[in-house]
């Protein structure tokens, strides 16, 4: 799993969090399983989904190989309910088996080809139980979500502790093939400073992803195209892909 620069530190990280929060797609996860098991979160960054998961009993170890998110993470897991641990999705190695893994927040898409997406899969797969489930999810490209990443239509504000005003736009740099490059830009209030965090993303189609969840060992897959459960659809703004172990 590749690193944003921007993510390995503290103060960027920290500005992520303020500004992405999970709705819909927190409840899905959060009410997923009703008994409490073993839950795996690769690229959990700093942690919203997966201290959620934690405060609903399940046992949870959070991956993710951005120090800066790890640290705003830890900071918020202030009873210990959670293992966090600082590796890429391709090379960690943990003793425990998991009934669930998930990869929210579109982390699936910073895999940028099939070689390395099928190095994180093969990982994880070998990490979980016989008949276990991983959920991933990925924007559709038939959707084309980035044509309204600009300025106009993501302009926000929120008022952060220590820092005071800060407000982030959306802007899109290149698009090239399945690939996405975008910006956000931050800018604080108070001092005028503008900090930028460049991200690439891939757009893969639904074929592929079915082909690499089956070539890194995992089962039967069901596809839903939104949180509330609806199937997928050519149409659906999301692949959301359910594959068993």
């Amino acid at each position: 799993m590749p690193v944003d620069p921007a993510f390995a530190r503290f103060d960027m990280a920290r500005l992520y969090d303020a500004f992405n929060h999970h709705g819909e797609d927190g409840d899905f996860y959060e009410n997923f399983i009703k008994t409490p098991c073993r839950v795996l979160d690769i690229g959990c960054g700093t942690g919203s989904v997966t201290l959620r998961l934690a405060n609903r009993g399940h046992t949870v170890t959070g991956v993710d190989p951005a120090q800066g998110m790890l640290q705003v993470a830890r900071a918020k897991d202030r009873e210990s309910k959670v293992e966090w641990v600082q590796a890429p999705a391709a090379e960690f190695t943990l003793p425990d088996r998991f009934d669930l893994a998930i990869m929210t927040g579109h982390v699936f898409q910073v895999f940028l080809d099939d070689a390395e997406t099928l190095a994180a899969l093969r990982n994880i797969r070998r990490h979980m139980v016989p008949g276990g489930r991983l959920i991933l999810e990925s924007r559709n490209p038939q959707d084309k979500a980035w044509q309204g990443w600009t300025r106009e239509k993501t302009r926000e504000q929120r008022v952060i502790n220590g820092i005071g005003t800060v407000e982030v736009h959306y802007q899109i740099k290149d698009v090239e093939g399945e690939h996405v490059t975008f910006d956000a830009v931050f800018t604080i209030e108070a001092t005028g400073e503008t900090l930028v965090s460049e991200s690439r993303l891939r757009f893969a189609p639904v074929e592929t992803i079915r082909g690499l969840l089956s070539a890194a060992g995992f089962g039967e897959v069901e596809l839903l195209g939104w949180w509330d459960g609806t199937p997928y659809s050519e149409d659906s703004p999301e692949i959301i892909a359910i594959a068993r172990a």
